[in-house]
């Protein structure tokens, strides 16, 4: 099965590039997921022990917790807690990799910073509609399962992947796993499923990786999610949708930390019939500031509802997005985003 995605002159430009760069930047997006986290964390560990290169990791903000295990985390630099090592490392930078977003907007405070920056750029992702100036290469690829497997693949091509290290398999792994809710979603490509048998034979654990990720919370996160589920979901039975919602309130009672609502989204589909579900979770500390997810099954796409009503977008059946606004006025989009789409939820 042939996994190369780049054409010949784009892998040699992407060669070239790195040759000639001593002073490189990986940068994920705000809000860093696994995939994010995986996949910068595992081109790092490629360019570190395969080029000799000593890249910076950068992230605009915290990652959750049940992240911490992935090897190298500790590399990670943050922009919010060290702006100023942040802003000179991309003084400094020679070239910029933009990893699992598609525009500049993604990483949101730091976009000055990195849009500012004169270095040469390129851009791995796996998401809709690239927009972002200034690229010297674009490997955009929508229909991949996340932006971890195009970092395995560019690896593959590159002719890494037999000197690659167990841990940098772990990275990719973890990415691709994450970004596919466990495999449940968006992975249905038989390439996903060589991608792993090839992986699995640097010798890890993947139900290690499992348990790490999905069976990795506190307590207080435990009864925080059978709260939502039991006290806020509200379900409409004849549109085949739900909708929950997490306040300030409900996260200073549960004593949240980020990544205890991670993947709580998924929960409500497990209702027989049910289409579209989705979150929205208030900001801990933005007055006003309301994180929106959504998920969906078989051809609804949510990744149209979160554009049109949540100013968002994301794939066919995981999305996300964003409202400025009460969290009871965003319970009435949601409301109003399932009667416009009510033909669709029925049918």
């Amino acid at each position: 099965m042939d996994l190369s995605i780049l054409s010949e002159g784009e892998l040699a430009t992407l060669n070239q590039l790195i040759e000639e760069s001593e002073h490189i930047v990986i940068t994920g997006h705000k809000t860093p997921d696994g995939d994010a986290i995986g996949s910068c964390l595992a081109w790092a560990e490629y360019l570190r022990s395969q080029r000799g290169k000593m890249p910076v990791v950068i992230m605009p903000d915290a990652y959750p917790d049940f992240l911490q295990w992935l090897p190298n985390t500790e590399r990670i630099v943050r922009y919010d807690k060290r702006p100023d090592v942040v802003e000179e490392a991309f003084k400094k930078a020679q070239l910029v990799f933009c990893i699992d977003y598609n525009e500049a907007s993604r990483v949101e405070s730091m976009a000055p910073v990195l849009t500012a920056c004169p270095a040469h750029k390129v851009m791995i992702d796996h998401h809709l509609n690239p927009d972002m100036e200034g690229l010297d290469l674009l490997a955009s690829y929508p229909d991949a399962c996340s932006s971890s497997e195009l970092v395995f693949r560019i690896i593959w091509q590159m002719g890494g992947f037999d000197a690659m290290s167990k841990k940098n398999a772990v990275q990719i792994y973890c990415g691709m796993m994450t970004d596919t809710g466990g495999f449940t979603f968006n992975s249905s490509r038989p390439e996903i499923f060589d991608i792993i048998g090839k992986l699995l034979t640097k010798g890890f654990d993947k139900d290690k990786i499992y348990r790490n990720v999905y069976n990795n919370y506190s307590v207080w996160a435990i009864r925080l999610r059978g709260y939502i589920m039991s006290q806020k979901l509200n379900y409409f039975n004849d549109l085949h949708a739900a909708y929950f919602t997490i306040t300030r309130e409900d996260m200073r009672d549960y004593h949240f930390i980020k990544g205890d609502a991670e993947g709580l989204v998924n929960e409500p589909l497990r209702i027989k019939g049910l289409k579209l579900s989705i979150s929205l979770r208030e900001d801990d500390r933005v007055d006003n500031q309301v994180w929106v997810s959504l998920r969906s099954v078989d051809d609804f796409p949510c990744n149209e509802v979160a554009q049109k009503f949540f100013n968002g977008g994301g794939h066919l059946n995981a999305s996300g997005g964003s409202l400025s606004c009460t969290i009871e006025e965003a319970e009435n989009v949601a409301r109003e985003a399932f009667r416009y789409y009510a033909d669709r939820l029925k049918a």
